[in-house]
């Protein structure tokens, strides 16, 4: 970010204009989650962080918003170009307009470069930040990083650092952001593009945003054909586990998929073909290993399989030529002789939440990048590590770190709705690497569509509701709001 901006500095380009495209890009951000006007509480500090905020505040203003203004400092104390900013905002006039009950607080407090280590009168606007978020339910978006968090070692002030809903980065994500460490105190990550910040430099890690994962998804020509998006096969489904293949095959029918054949044990093809999507093909197995002659372009393994098989699903697993999402009872299968890993014929994505991925290897005290890092150094496969901040490693390229998703997806059914859309891209010609950051991305993003734009709350939230959005999900991506 510094480096990016030095460069643009020297080209010209003023700070102001940077911080006028920082501020749209924060009140775009904002009215992507709360579409409606509301209450918007404005903490700025005397600094061009503050700017952006005040920046924010000026369109959200326009838009009906209703402002209240928190300064902790004196307005002569305030930079130059964040008291023009302030002007403006005040110039700019109230909109009459009556705003919605909900308290949304923008943090523009402290920017990059500052510590961790709060002092007054920064440490009472922090400590009234966390208050009004706990007494008040109001949704907190932090600009650029939380207050009293180092965006670039993660250390945070370890009383009084803010809490934020959303962090809304500007021009690139910030090492400290993306710690394990950092997950609570900064929430849903977004970042808002600079257009006039641009670097030549190959990033260590990769945060996965709607503009970032555009070009993965090109509109289809208009002679495609079915054939051209892959035919996917599910393994899936035991007595007591219909839901489970129900579920990934609409995820793979929803993420694209030309065809969808699900194959399923005889004691449940009844059940399975009954309620199962109409544009899918159910069909029954009575032994896994004749699967192999199947034409499938890209296999679903593992949601609700069972263990009962475990010897002709590892022996898919190994044999299969084609690409293979495993999940679930398929890493359970592996838990034991994950070095079936190494010799499988075709390239394998995996998709363990924690406590899978605790089965598959042993992770010790490392964090997760570092689990990520060292299954991927040992063994050639994708990773799809879940989490609140999912993690997607594949030996050569560069970590990812997904950005969407809320605490409302600790369900279950949301890890086979993932698998289905996982397959269903990669039969569309992703790779397993692209397939897993879009699949993240997507089913995230689906799942606070539901919860802020149709009522759905973090309690209510069922992976049906994420499987009902998709839609929307992938149109954000080709055409991302920020």
């Amino acid at each position: 970010m510094r480096t990016a901006e030095e460069a643009a500095f020297a080209r010209g380009v003023a700070v102001e204009a940077l911080m006028d495209q920082a501020g749209a890009g924060l009140a775009r951000v904002v009215r992507q989650f709360f579409p409606q006007p509301q209450t918007c509480v404005v903490f700025a500090g005397k600094g061009h962080n503050g700017g952006d905020a005040l920046v924010a505040a000026k369109h959200l203003q326009r838009g009906g918003w209703k402002i209240d203004l928190r300064l902790p400092f004196a307005e002569n104390d305030c930079s130059e170009l964040t008291h023009k900013k302030l002007q403006q905002l005040r110039e700019a006039g109230s909109d009459d307009s009556e705003a919605g009950p909900r308290t949304i607080i923008l943090d523009g407090l402290l920017g990059l470069g500052a510590k961790s280590f709060l002092r007054e009168p920064i440490r009472s606007a922090a400590r009234e930040i966390n208050r009004m978020r706990r007494e008040r339910n109001a949704f907190v978006f932090a600009v650029d990083l939380p207050t009293g968090l180092d965006g670039s070692t993660g250390e945070m002030d370890p009383e009084d650092s803010v809490i934020a809903d959303f962090t809304v980065t500007i021009g690139f994500a910030k090492h400290g952001l993306i710690l394990d460490s950092a997950l609570d105190l900064v929430g849903r990550i977004e970042v808002v593009p600079l257009v006039d910040l641009v670097t030549d430099a190959a990033p260590n890690d990769l945060v996965a945003t709607a503009n970032s994962l555009r070009s993965l998804l090109p509109r289809r020509k208009f002679s495609a054909y079915k054939n051209q998006f892959g035919r996917i096969g599910v393994v899936a489904g035991s007595q007591g586990f219909v839901g489970a293949a129900l579920m990934t095959t609409r995820g793979a029918l929803l993420a694209g998929a030309g065809l969808v054949d699900v194959f399923v044990p005889e004691d449940i093809y009844e059940i399975v073909a009954a309620a199962a999507p109409v544009e899918a093909m159910v069909k029954p197995v009575r032994s896994y290993k004749n699967l192999l002659e199947e034409k499938i372009d890209v296999w679903s393994v593992g949601p609700g399989l069972g263990t009962a098989r475990a010897g002709e699903i590892l022996n898919l697993i190994e044999r299969a030529e084609q690409p293979m999402i495993v999940d679930a009872d398929g890493l359970n299968v592996l838990a034991g002789k994950v070095d079936v890993l190494q010799r499988c014929r075709g390239p394998r994505l995996i998709t363990p939440h924690p406590g899978e991925m605790s089965r598959l290897v042993d992770i010790g005290k490392m964090s997760r990048t570092g689990v990520a890092r060292n299954f991927c150094d040992h063994f050639p496969a994708t990773l799809l590590l879940k989490g609140s901040r999912t993690i997607v490693c594949e030996r050569g390229q560069p970590l990812s770190y997904n950005t969407t998703g809320n605490p409302g997806m600790a369900s279950g059914g949301m890890g086979d709705v993932l698998t289905g859309v996982c397959a269903g891209l990669a039969g569309q010609k992703l790779s397993l690497f692209d397939s897993a950051r879009v699949g993240a991305w997507a089913c995230g993003r689906a799942a606070e569509i539901s919860i802020f734009n149709f009522g759905v709350s973090e309690e209510s939230l069922l992976a049906t509701n994420v499987l009902d959005h998709l839609g929307a999900a992938f149109n954000e991506i080709r055409d991302p709001l920020v």
